[in-house]
């Protein structure tokens, strides 16, 4: 067997005697099996938590955006079921929850909340602004569910906790970040008081032509705001790619400021500064913003 399963059905349905389960597989959690050695991505973990549940719990939460389609969920996370368990194994998170009708869909055979909901759910759940931020980002990114569609599923639960946390990220949330570092790079700019930077624009030339696709920043000022991960670095052909493509962009009168993971984690200051300049040079005048974090002691190996 490849695939995850219950083994007192295994060993009913007599697939493979209990030797051979307890030496050639391993428990994910108390009951159920996969292949020895294998790392379970986050939605073979959500699956593996249904069945734990034995086909009882409804896959919420993150497990739910994961199964939903969205990227960057890690399996490191507890598995999320909502479901009436008091004493769930580790690595399983249990929430006992109500859930209206229209909010359940069934995704490879296993009740998952719907988009709506699942949005509603990691909203509340997530501890971490920056993190509920990131994770609906991705959610919307891949499935497209609209903030109004959540407000409902929020009307339906008046009384339901953390609805003044979501309340707070809601407003936040930007299906056109393709990336957590994108999100992050967002919210800096936002909490420095700048405006709110259009994501994804599309770039092109007199003739219509396409040129580029920018992750975010001003249309109206021509200026661009663009993360570079490792690849952008370390990869000479998207290396080159970059180096045309800024070319063409500066031909059209685009200002394209960087950021990298470094410069976000630890001199968000001095980033946010880059942008105000090249806002103020495309003739917005500002006050300089206030950051509400600036900068992170760097550890420097010594």
């Amino acid at each position: 067997m490849t695939e995850l399963f219950l083994g007192s059905e295994a060993l009913a349905a007599k697939v493979m005697p209990e030797r051979a389960m307890r030496s050639l597989y391993e428990a994910v959690y108390p009951g159920v099996y996969r292949p020895a050695g294998i790392e379970l991505t986050a939605r073979q973990r959500a699956r593996a938590a249904w069945l734990w549940s034995r086909r009882k719990g409804i896959i919420a939460g993150n497990s739910a955006a994961a199964l939903l389609g969205a990227r960057w969920v890690s399996p490191a996370l507890d598995a999320e079921l909502i479901h009436d368990s008091r004493r769930p194994p580790a690595g399983i998170a249990v929430h006992i929850e109500t859930l209206c009708t229209g909010e359940i869909s069934d995704v490879e055979g296993m009740p998952v909340t719907t988009p709506a909901r699942t949005a509603f759910d990691i909203g509340r759940w997530t501890s971490s602004r920056l993190c509920a931020v990131q994770r609906l980002d991705a959610l919307v990114n891949v499935t497209g569910v609209k903030v109004t569609e959540i407000e409902g599923v929020m009307a339906e639960h008046r009384g339901a906790r953390g609805l003044v946390q979501l309340r707070a990220v809601l407003p936040l949330v930007d299906g056109g970040a393709e990336s957590p570092q994108e999100t992050r790079t967002r919210l800096a700019l936002i909490d420095a008081g700048l405006p709110v930077p259009q994501t994804q624009i599309t770039v092109c030339d007199d003739y219509g032509d396409f040129v580029a696709r920018i992750d975010m920043g001003y249309r109206e000022l021509r200026v661009g705001i663009e993360y570079d991960g490792p690849q952008h670095w370390t990869d000479a052909k998207q290396r080159d790619r970059d180096i045309d493509r800024g070319v063409a962009l500066a031909d059209l009168g685009w200002t394209i400021v960087r950021v990298s993971s470094d410069l976000l984690r630890y001199r968000q200051g001095t980033f946010v500064a880059r942008v105000v300049a090249a806002m103020q040079a495309a003739g917005r005048h500002l006050e300089y913003p206030s950051v509400r974090s600036t900068t992170r002691a760097r550890r420097v190996a010594s």
